[in-house]
This record gives structure tokens, sequence and C-alpha cells, in this order.
């Protein structure tokens, strides 16, 4: 990590300055308008050949609400694979922004394509957000934010400006240009508010924990899928003020489904990471192995202990265990338990900041009264990976070998692989090289034909019927 910081004026900020600045923004080829809540910048025209190509022109605005998902989406874009994670995160960002603190975004027509936030105190201020979409990166837009946002502060007093970034990151360019000098050799310290003992010890009680940050990041291939889980789950339990003025109810309960190894559990965690919860999850098998009075009652007492936390995201894995079409048959055990946890859950969505997450390998044998409105707000198809997500999937496990193997090569041979899957081959030919190392000492990396021989000793979980199978839930079941 290193910080960049920035002195602007010794005593006050008078018009003389204020002129001054504005006449060099001018030069830059920026355009002011009267009311100076906007600025825009039309790029000469590049040549192609003989043609003279006209670059679409952006402009400065100020954020509004209905920016998230586009700022969320350049966010995203903005952060390398191997980047930390930022200093103030995403939530701290929008939450400056709806404050009133200085936050300006870039826009080409309708589309988002940069952002800039600040937060200031007194006469020092905090550079907190400055994101860009990649292929508008180099364009002088991030030194355009920069300008307006360092206006917006002026006005305010402030007088020193910094910004702690990871070395590289977006935004940095942009700020050395704009005069700030970057500060090394200082170390970053930060302690997080853990549990309460009360909160801790019942979590323990339960096998729950707070998971790392850092895992919804992490999820590699699947944007689709993620895309849709964070819009639909992730945001408005991130951002409840902002669902509220839209009408938005954030979530209480949703159902994952899919074929086995896919990544509804990792999902799931990665949710409870990305909003800091704590997470538990509830085995089926456990519960009716320690239940002296019965699977129903077991199931009882744990949600009676859950809502004694302050959040949480329970997990229950193939709940169609606990959850399975009834029989009809009025001595099925099954009956007890199925109404037990149809009753359960319309009491678990009553409190604020708690979330269900139920995943299932088959969703068309859940019970009709389970998948009913009401219940779940969500059900939700998380499927095979595609070649893109099969590829991002493989670069991740590969590590610093995909810069030499050919990942194309693995992706076309491994089109039946879950996430799950691809992970085992990936572990599999790593330990064939460390192993072939061991022998030899030569230092030699892990090859292609590692990974395909590791490939072809795995046995795929999909099938065509598998996927055929999917497809068809898929239309059936999704509510999104």
């Amino acid at each position: 990590m290193f910080a960049l910081t920035g002195d602007h004026g010794m005593t006050t900020f008078d018009k003389a300055i204020g002129n001054e600045i504005l006449a060099a923004i001018e030069r830059a080829g920026y355009q002011g308008s009267s009311s100076a809540r906007t600025a825009s910048r039309q790029p000469a025209p590049a040549t192609v050949g003989q043609e003279v190509v006209d670059v679409p022109v952006w402009r400065l605005r100020d954020y509004h609400d209905d920016d998230l998902d586009q700022a969320m989406r350049v966010w995203d874009q903005s952060r390398q694979a191997d980047e930390p994670l930022p200093v103030f995160p995403v939530s701290e960002v929008m939450a400056c922004a709806r404050a009133g603190e200085p936050a300006v975004v870039a826009v080409v027509g309708d589309e988002l394509v940069g952002m800039a936030v600040a937060q200031g105190q007194g006469e020092r201020a905090w550079i907190v957000m400055v994101a860009l979409a990649t292929r508008w990166r180099h364009k002088g837009i991030g030194s355009g934010l920069l300008a307006e946002l360092e206006r917006r502060l002026r006005a305010r007093g402030v007088r020193r400006i910094s910004a702690l970034l990871p070395a590289a990151a977006a935004g940095t360019q942009a700020l050395e240009n704009s005069g700030y000098r970057a500060v090394h050799g200082l170390t970053y310290h930060e302690k997080f508010e853990l549990l309460g003992a009360p909160d801790a010890g019942l979590l323990a009680t339960l096998g729950g924990r707070l998971l790392p940050a850092g895992l919804w990041e992490a999820m590699a291939g699947m944007e689709k899928e993620k895309q849709v889980i964070e819009q639909r789950i992730v945001l408005p339990l991130a951002e409840p003020g902002l669902a509220e003025r839209h009408g938005v109810a954030p979530p209480k309960a949703v159902i994952l489904f899919g074929p086995p190894g896919t990544g509804k559990t990792s999902f799931a965690k990665a949710v409870a990471s990305r909003l800091g919860w704590p997470f538990v999850e509830l085995f089926p098998s456990r519960l009716a192995a320690g239940a002296s009075s019965g699977l129903a009652a077991s199931l009882r007492e744990a949600f009676a202990e859950l809502a004694e936390l302050d959040s949480v995201v329970l997990f229950i894995d193939e709940v169609e265990e606990i959850a399975g079409t009834r029989s009809g048959l009025a001595v099925d055990p099954g009956h007890g338990v199925t109404n037990e946890l149809l009753k359960l859950i319309p009491s678990f969505r009553e409190h604020q900041d708690r979330l269900l997450v139920c995943a299932t390998n088959s969703v068309r044998s859940l019970d009709q009264a389970f998948l009913r409105p009401g219940r779940f707000d969500y059900v939700i198809p998380v499927g095979p990976p595609d070649p893109t997500a099969r590829a991002a999937i493989w670069t991740r496990y590969l590590g610093p070998n995909a810069a030499t193997v050919d990942v194309k090569g693995l992706v076309v041979a491994t089109a039946m692989f879950t996430p799950a899957d691809i992970e085992f081959a990936a572990r599999k030919g790593a330990q064939s090289a460390f192993e072939r190392d061991v022998l030899d000492q030569r230092g030699s990396p892990a090859t292609a034909a590692d990974y395909l021989a590791a490939i072809a000793d795995t046995r795929p979980t999909l099938s065509d019927g598998a996927i055929a199978e999917f497809e068809q839930d898929t239309d059936r079941y999704t509510r999104l």
C-alpha cells in the first residue's frame, strides 16, 4: 500500500486561484457549464488511414441513486484479480455518496464509465474511490474526475487531500498526473470490531462463524449467476435505505438450485462474506442424529437460537431432505418435518438483517407448498459453467502457471466439468508436477500435459441428461 497526498493552498482559496484552475481545465480541453455542476471533454478526432473517426464525448455530473448498478459494474472492472481489498469498501463509498459527500461520475451517453468519491472533515479529505471502466482508461477521465472533486472540496475549505490505494490500482496514474505525490514506507493498520461475547458464544454453539472478507471478489467465472445474486440479494441487503426509497423489499429467503458442484455453497458463503454477517449452516442429518425429541423439534430449537443473533446468513444444503414432496400418507414421518419448516420460515422472515439460503440439486423434488411465493423471494438457477466461466475458473486455480499453460485447451477438455471438478483436476495436476519435481529437482512447473492427464483421471459430474434436466427445471421453477 502507499498513500498519495496533495496540499491545495497554504492560506485561503481565493477567486484568482479558482480562475487559474478553471483556465487550466479549459486548456486541457474541458468545457464547464454555467451551473458549475458538470464538465465535459471532447477528445480530438482519431485518424484511421485517411478516415477521421470521432471519439465519443464524455462528461461529468453528480452521482444519482439510480447510478448504483452501473457504478458497481465499473467498480468491479477497476479491480485487478490479485489486487488487495480496498481500504474503503463499496458499502462505505456508497454511504458517503448518499450522505452528500462529493461524488462525481463520468458518462458517455447513458453509460457510466467512471466515478470518484471523496469524504471530507475540516481541512482534510480522503478520496475513497476512483473507478474507471476498462475500455475508458488512459483517456483523461480519471484526471477530470479528480479535478471536479478538488473543486468541490475547495469550496468546503479542504486544504489537504489524500488517497490510500494498492500499487497500480485504477486512478493511481490520474492522481500522479494531478500533482499528488506518492508517500512510501508507510504501514497500514486496521482492526475489526469483533462479535460481542453473547453472539460469539451462540455462534460457536450453532457451529457458525464470521467468514473472511474477499470471498465475493474471489468468485471466479459464473458471472451471469454472480450478477443476478448481487442485484437481487446482495445490493438490497447492503443498501436497505436506498432499496426502501425505490420500493424494493430486501430478500429474506432464497433457493439456489442446480447440479452438484456448481457453486451453490460457495455463493452462499460469498454473500455472507460480502455482507459481513455470520454464516451458519444447518445440516439436516446432524439435526436428526442429535434429536432425542425428533427432527422437527430439533429444527424448531435451532431456529429459536438463531433468532437471538443480530444478523445471520442461514444456509441449508440439500434442503430436499427436510422439504421433499409429501407422500400424502398419514404415517409419513417426513410430514412433520416439512410442516415445521413451512411454519418456521414466516417467523424467520419477520426479523431484519437475516437471510435464509436453501440449496438443492433437485428442485423438482421439493414440496410445492415450500416453493410458493411468500416463503421464498427468489428461486435462482446456478448451472454448469460456460466456456468463458471455465476459462476464468481454470485461470484462478492455475495461478502463475496460467501464463504458460494453454488454458483454451483445458477449457475444451472440461466441457462437462463443474467448478468443483475443475478445482479437483487443477489440484491433481499440480500435485503430479510437485511429485515429479521432488524426484528430479529440476524446478519445472506443471505443464498442460499434467493438467490434461488429471482431467482424464477425473470423472465429470455433469452428463447430457443432467444438463437437460437442469434446463427443464430452469424454465419451470426459476423466479427472479
